[in-house]
């Protein structure tokens, strides 16, 4: 009871309860009389003060009749008034012992009753099976019961309040009961699934095994078949140049022939002549016949040299058929060389023009490098002697070269800062709020100096990677800020939540060359989306998976030829030269065979200070090198400057060119992405409002290198080539 309802309480039963039939009247009868109100009081008080104890074994059924004590919750001392009179009819002497009432107050035996008995029955309790809570709620349920029964009063409405919960409480137990098969049944149809996404993992992998497969016999039969055509081109040439020397033979045994055949007419003719010259028969002919023939010759003679003299005019400047044929093919070589000129001599102009521009910008690039180079060599200071950080550094000069190796001067600085900057750290014993405003992140919202936990590195990673699991493991439906503070207060406390958000940011600011560290920092400050993290983790494992896959001696070892193989199926469109870095970092060389065995699980390991192997660094840096060729890829083919705005649809149509291969559901989402708009609002492909979208090139930009982006398949020219 707080203390209005005390207050409420105080009053005799004759003032507050109503005057209801039954058992409320026969309690209501105490108001017939003062002088009887009177004396049961007084006997009431003096029951409290002489600490007559109440029997329990009954079981502590204790009647307190129609008097409810005004004893408040905030009383701490055991304190009776001596000088307290009984309660009475007189107002007077009520408003007197009212006033004295708050100054010193008794705690009720029959509260302290209540609370012994509770107090020993929970102790009684075994609260480790698994209907611990209704157990425990059952010393609570006697105590009402008690209450119920002792106030006869109110015992209805308490009655009536108990059994509303109880039905309540009842409902509640049916409805989890209904929902507890429901529960198994979620978690049967999760990993069924599962099941069938790996299956169709699988299966996706084995079609595209196959697709490749059946592309590189293609390609091969291209090839073959390409070469085919040349060698039959080259034969038709053959044959060609055959056919013209058999045509020209042809054409000069003709012409040969018809002079042959034109000769033997004339023999013939002159042998008839000669025949008929001697024969004695001529001699004896008819003169006028011989004169008519004579004359019919004479007439065939001249009527011959006209149409000889006719066909001389006519085809005086005709060539022959054969000098014609043969100009006509010569014509047609030479028009092919030339032909073939003009296509060279195009090309090596285009390439004379591509020459001259890129001697331009080289020139111009000359000048600037060198005004850059005067500029630097003006204002440059001399090269800092690192060696001098031996000596500063914790742990000498091992852990210097240790940690300088292979490292740029840019490098070293942040190295050093980093030094410098835990050693300062360390020292901070509290940090000072930053305050409420809106600009700060929602874990760091607090005013005044806030603890120093001071944990060390491996911890502080150890810590950041408990909080990915968890993240992992989860919905993911918070925001990744809002859950990193939840998981601070569910590991360490409301109080000390606050103290190790500070602790965890400070560090994870200052070490930015810890992968871990920097990676979180990047999701936290929302630089970089969390799946990027995320994918990257599932990518590492699901190699390691399946390299164990490939290792059936489960030996930790597999060959090169092994390696080289799962990394070719792993990352398709990644060029030779990248697959042949990562197995460089992997542990091939040039003069190692297909055959050495590999121990690919130490590729993967990762210390206390989560600083991973070369082969796993490799993997983020090429990660990272296609991401930002991929973006610059795309503002080519936008042809746009960074200060300049884009369309959803110019966007959309870009991400198509450059990449194919994109189903229409990631592209919708890395759409989203660029343009901060949710799935729900973008329009379909073909609206008009894609051309009233409209964001800036250079914002669209760095909130798709925050994203997880990665080319989908090859442009259009790579797969025709």
């Amino acid at each position: 009871m707080d203390s209005s309802q005390a207050r409420c309480c105080s009053f005799s039963v004759s003032r507050t309860r109503p005057q209801p039939s039954g058992a409320a009247m026969k309690d209501s009868s105490v108001s017939d009389s003062k002088s009887t109100q009177k004396h049961r009081l007084s006997q009431k008080q003096k029951t409290l003060v002489s600490g007559t104890v109440f029997p329990q074994p009954q079981p502590l059924h204790f009647s307190m009749g129609s008097y409810l004590s005004p004893w408040p919750t905030h009383a701490t001392g055991q304190t009776i008034l001596q000088n307290r009179k009984p309660c009475s009819s007189d107002d007077h002497q009520r408003r007197s012992g009212s006033q004295q009432q708050p100054l010193s107050t008794v705690k009720p035996r029959y509260l302290e009753q209540l609370e012994n008995y509770l107090r020993k029955e929970l102790l009684l309790l075994d609260l480790g099976t698994d209907n611990s809570q209704e157990l425990r709620l059952q010393p609570y349920r006697e105590i009402f019961e008690f209450f119920i029964e002792d106030f006869k009063t109110y015992k209805p409405l308490l009655s009536s309040i108990k059994n509303a919960y109880e039905e309540m409480l009842a409902h509640q137990r049916e409805k989890i009961r209904a929902l507890e098969p429901l529960k198994a049944k979620l978690v049967t149809v999760n990993e069924g699934c599962d099941e069938k996404i790996l299956a169709m993992r699988a299966e996706e992998r084995n079609e595209l095994s196959t697709l490749k497969t059946e592309k590189m016999h293609l390609l091969k039969l291209i090839d073959k078949k390409n070469e085919e055509k040349i060698s039959l081109q080259s034969e038709v040439t053959k044959l060609r140049k055959n056919l013209a020397e058999e045509y020209l033979r042809y054409l000069t045994e003709r012409d040969a022939r018809k002079i042959l055949i034109a000769d033997l007419n004339e023999l013939r003719y002159q042998r008839e002549d000669m025949s008929l010259a001697q024969s004695p028969d001529v001699w004896g002919e008819d003169p006028m016949m011989l004169s008519l023939a004579l004359k019919m010759a004479r007439q065939d003679l001249t009527r011959a040299q006209m149409e000889l003299n006719t066909m001389k005019a006519n085809f005086g400047d005709v060539v022959p058929r054969r000098d014609f044929e043969m100009q006509e093919k010569n014509n047609k070589d030479i028009q092919e060389q030339l032909d073939g000129l003009k296509a060279d001599y195009e090309e090596v102009r285009k390439e004379h023009e591509m020459l001259l521009q890129l001697h331009m910008s080289t020139l111009r690039e000359r000048d600037q490098f060198s005004l850059e180079l005067q500029e630097i060599q003006r204002t440059s200071t001399p090269r800092p002697d690192w060696t001098k950080c031996e000596d500063v550094v914790a742990g000498g000069p091992e852990r210097w070269q240790m940690l300088a190796e292979g490292k740029n001067s840019d490098q070293l600085v942040d190295i050093l800062l980093e030094e410098i900057g835990e050693g300062l750290l360390r020292e901070k014993d509290f940090f000072p709020g930053l305050g409420f405003g809106e600009s700060i992140p929602a874990f760091l919202r607090c005013d005044g100096p806030v603890p120093n936990k001071k944990p060390a590195k491996k911890d502080v990673v150890s810590l950041l990677k408990d909080v990915w699991k968890e993240r992992m493991a989860g919905d993911k439906k918070e925001k990744f800020p809002d859950f990193f503070f939840s998981f601070l207060e569910r590991r360490f406390g409301p109080q000390d939540a606050v103290a190790w958000a500070y602790t965890l940011f400070e560090n994870i600011k200052l070490f930015r060359s810890n992968e871990v560290m920097s990676q979180f920092y990047a999701v936290l400050m929302g630089k970089r989306k969390e799946s990027v993290y995320i994918n990257q983790k599932e990518l590492l494992a699901y190699l390691l998976k399946e390299m164990t896959n490939a290792d059936s001696q489960n030996e930790g070892l597999i060959t090169m030829e092994q390696f080289s193989s799962i990394l070719k199926s792993t990352f398709p469109f990644k060029t030779g030269e990248h697959i042949l870095e990562l197995m460089e970092t992997g542990g091939w060389h040039p003069n190692s065979s297909n055959a050495d065995l590999l121990n690919y699980r130490s590729l993967f390991i990762e210390d206390e200070e989560g600083h991973s192997e070369p082969f796993v660094q490799k993997l983020w840096e090429q990660y990272m090198d296609e991401k930002d060729a991929y973006l610059q890829e795309l503002k080519q083919e936008l042809g746009m400057e960074l200060r300049d705005e884009v369309t959803l649809y110019k966007l959309r149509v870009a991400l198509m060119n450059i990449d194919p291969s994109l189903d229409k559901q990631t592209l919708r989402a890395y759409l989203s992405q660029a343009f901060q708009r949710p799935l729900a609002e973008l329009p379909e492909e073909g609206n008009e409002k894609e051309h009233s979208i409209v964001t800036g090139l250079k914002e669209a930009l760095e909130q798709l290198q925050a994203a997880d982006i990665k080319r989908m398949g090859p442009r259009e020219q790579e797969t025709a080539s």
